[in-house]
């Protein structure tokens, strides 16, 4: 059993599915779009190296040089930096190390990861669902005081958007510990702004804050399970101990350094700023057609979107060879909502014809 649903009246949803994914929607021959990992031809900088540690796999994985390189990409010691095989097991870190938290807080809707490692741990979570109605939006003050453990993603999946950084560390205090999911935060960003705009990374002086990143969306990563947690080093020593020896392999390990260079920042700055552009356009087709809602202001590399039977609209799409993510399996939402990834413009305005097709029968 799960904690009190905070601003929903017990009963009136069904529980949802959290172990689905969009992976189970994408179905061999159709065009994903329930997907959020970029699928380009992967650079040399990063092919090169992955390529090279294969003659190293005899030896057991040093993670020593790839925690330096992430350290140094977000200025911080490498003792306030854990790599994880892929965010996902840091969820399950986390969750285990954690067994002493009295009141955990699911910030919802997001990533259901979060909620299934503390609730397979044992732990006995609430949920604070954002309003639909405030563009999911972010009040600090729906959080309980008293939560000594707090999850929220930033940006959000599944909603695409962004809190103000200002507002997350609001949510930071001694004897609490604050987890933000920033598994897409390389997503964000447009031309003429700071790379990461509210990104916590960087932030040292928030007492309690994990910040999860992941590598697997931007540089097609999720078979090699690749991601890291930032933060204290006492409380990352905790999660350390109850990890695997020998958790990231040799071939992550030379990922996680490539990605850390300046190289790959740079590079990942400028397919940003292309997702931008591509997400402008997106949501432009998608506004265009009658009784659909766009969620908030998206800022990542998927858009949501309300509409009067989406599990209906949903599967006449994979009919007709598009997979979309259905909403119902995300805390505070249900079937009336669709998450859609950002492609290129022709294929987006090929997905906006069909819909547009289902939309008029």
């Amino acid at each position: 059993m799960h904690g009190q649903l905070i601003g929903v009246p017990p009963g009136t949803r069904e529980e949802p599915d959290l172990g689905h994914h969009g992976d189970a929607e994408a179905t061999p021959g159709l065009v994903d779009l329930a997907v959020n990992v970029r699928r380009d031809t992967m650079p040399e900088w990063l092919a090169d190296p992955l390529t090279a540690s294969l003659a190293e796999l005899a030896a057991y994985p040093d993670p020593g040089p790839a925690r330096a390189a992430v350290a140094a990409r977000h200025q911080r010691p490498p003792a306030e930096v854990l790599l994880t095989a892929g965010a996902a097991e840091g969820f399950v870190l986390l969750a285990r190390a954690l067994a002493g938290v009295h009141r955990p807080v699911v910030v919802h809707p997001q990533f259901t990861e979060p909620e299934a490692a503390l609730r397979a741990a044992g732990h006995q979570v609430e949920r604070v669902l954002l309003d639909p109605a405030d563009g999911f939006r972010l009040d600090p003050a729906r959080v309980p005081a008293d939560a000594d453990l707090v999850m929220i993603g930033n940006p959000t999946n599944p909603t695409s958007v962004l809190h103000p950084a200002a507002d997350l560390a609001t949510l930071a205090r001694p004897g609490r510990v604050l987890v933000v999911d920033e598994a897409f935060a390389d997503t964000t960003g447009a031309p003429g702004l700071a790379g990461e705009p509210e990104s916590l990374a960087g932030r040292r002086d928030l007492p309690g804050l994990v910040v999860v990143r992941s590598l697997t969306k931007t540089w097609g990563l999720a078979g090699l399970r690749i991601g890291y947690l930032l933060g204290e080093a006492a409380l990352l020593d905790r999660l350390a101990a109850v990890q695997p020896l020998w958790a990231v392999s040799t071939p992550a390990l030379a990922a996680a350094t490539a990605c850390a260079s300046p190289t790959a920042v740079a590079a990942e700055r400028a397919i940003a700023a292309r997702l931008a552009a591509d997400r402008d356009h997106l949501v432009a087709r998608l506004s265009a057609l009658p009784g659909v809602r766009i969620a908030g202001r998206p800022a990542s590399a998927f858009v949501l979107l309300h509409l009067a039977g989406a599990d209906r609209v949903r599967e006449t799409l994979r009919e007709r060879g598009w997979a979309v993510r259905r909403g119902d399996t995300f805390p505070g939402l249900g079937p009336d909502w669709l998450r859609v990834a950002v492609r290129d413009p022709a294929t987006t305005d090929a997905f906006t014809e069909v819909l547009a097709e289902i939309l008029e029968a």
